[in-house]
């Protein structure tokens, strides 16, 4: 048997607004913007750059309901939500403050690696993390 997550949703307020955040600021690969006239959404695929055609993509879900869109920003209950690997952590963490990326924890050195948590547009917390080898 071979599984692999293929896709995760992502709740947001808006899709052009959460693209220009994601590959706009983050720089990720916008991989699929595609209208389905029969739920009146449209299908938005997102990926860090240079994931590869196999990699976990984030799916761009605009909230569709009020229920829905009181999640917007805080998936995981403030926790940090997602994890985001990079080869170079001093690289990516200039090129995130430059570009205004709001970082609510400061990087430190722990046993797995060099890690600093942000929020991305709408306050989900994120890991930026490079591993110890």
């Amino acid at each position: 048997m071979k599984q692999a997550l293929a896709h995760i949703a992502l709740v947001v307020r808006d899709y052009d607004e959460a693209i220009a955040f994601y590959c706009g600021v983050l720089g990720f690969e916008l991989i699929a913007d595609e209208y389905q006239a029969e739920q009146d959404k449209r299908w938005v695929l997102v990926r860090p750059p240079g994931a590869g055609d196999q990699a976990t993509t984030i799916l761009l879900a605009r909230a569709t309901s009020a229920l829905q869109a009181e999640f917007i920003g805080n998936q995981c209950g403030g926790r940090v939500f997602l994890f985001l690997q990079t080869d170079d952590f001093t690289r990516d963490y200039a090129a995130y403050l430059a570009a205004g990326v709001q970082f609510v924890r400061e990087p430190k050195m722990a046993n797995y690696g060099q890690v600093a948590v942000f929020e991305d547009i709408y306050g989900n917390r994120w890991d930026l993390v490079e591993f110890a080898r």
